[in-house]
């Protein structure tokens, strides 16, 4: 279902270096949250850390699991900012497996595997996820109808490594107007299919309709702009490094990612894409 190893390995392990240009200095890969007009993407990207980590009532005292871990950003604030007892992050891309393991943060560990096939007997008391779900389910399974069904094991499988009573901080990129222009069709097919094989963003209503019947939906928050505002900076941030990334990592990148990057912004900006945040909690029986 889904991404699988070679196709997230596409998207994600172009090299960290390349990454680390243009990201914050956490590498968070996701939406950040802007509180005011010229706050920084650092401090954004702790803004949104912050709310979802609120959404999975975090505390000191809480072990957490961070579904789609990237390069560790969320888990290094786990442990750093709210002190949580244990910290565990899944993610099937080796790049990203290593940057984790390699910060050595205290309470931390990062399994490299595909969440919907790992095992564990492990029960966490809180879950966090940014912008995973788009590896669950490919387009030609939502072309078949099956993407209700996809994300509910998802749901299902969150609700199996939780304890009674935890929490769930979600964050989803969502898919929303289709273009009617040629070139924006272009440009996003092409964003699917060549920086993000094998995935598919899900509708809001896609997400409504799947936790049932593991999780009650509390909050919803629309952050359209904001990711509209963090592609926007990304962009800026890779083409201050142009030459550098020609050079060392080929222009089909730099050209690849400009384009991607651009799409990204005028995917917010036309309603073709948007982002939501999640309060989720656990139903017990």
């Amino acid at each position: 279902m889904g991404s699988n190893k070679q196709e997230v390995e596409v998207s994600y392990d172009v090299s960290n270096e390349f990454f680390r240009l243009w990201l914050d200095e956490r590498m968070n890969y996701t939406c950040a949250v802007f509180e005011s007009e010229h706050q920084s993407l650092e401090a954004a990207q702790l803004n949104k850390l912050s709310i979802l980590s609120d959404f999975a009532k975090v505390t000191a005292n809480k072990s957490v699991l961070d579904i789609g871990c990237g390069w560790g950003a969320c888990l290094e604030y786990l442990a750093t900012s709210r002190s949580v007892k244990r910290a565990v992050g899944v993610t099937l891309s080796s790049s990203q497996a290593e940057e984790v393991n390699r910060r050595k943060l205290p309470g931390v560990e990062c399994v490299e595997s595909d969440f919907m096939k790992w095992e564990t007997t492990e029960k966490f008391d809180a879950l966090v996820s940014i912008c995973m779900l788009d590896h669950l389910c490919s387009p030609e399974e939502a072309r078949k109808g099956k993407a209700i069904d996809i994300y509910r094991a998802y749901f299902k499988k969150c609700h199996e490594v939780t304890n009674p009573g935890a929490w769930f901080g979600l964050q989803t990129i969502l898919r929303n107007k289709i273009p009617r222009i040629k070139k924006d069709l272009e440009d996003i097919y092409f964003c699917t299919h060549v920086i993000f094989p094998g995935g598919l963003n899900p509708r809001l209503e896609d997400i409504v309709q799947a936790v049932n019947p593991y999780w009650e939906i509390i909050t919803v928050k629309q952050r359209r702009h904001d990711y509209e505002r963090t592609t926007a900076e990304w962009l800026r941030r890779m083409r201050l490094h142009e030459a550098r990334i020609r050079q060392e990592w080929g222009d089909h990148v730099f050209d690849d990612y400009d384009r991607y990057l651009s799409t990204c912004v005028r995917a917010f900006d036309q309603f073709y894409s948007s982002l939501a945040q999640y309060e989720l909690r656990r139903l017990d029986a």
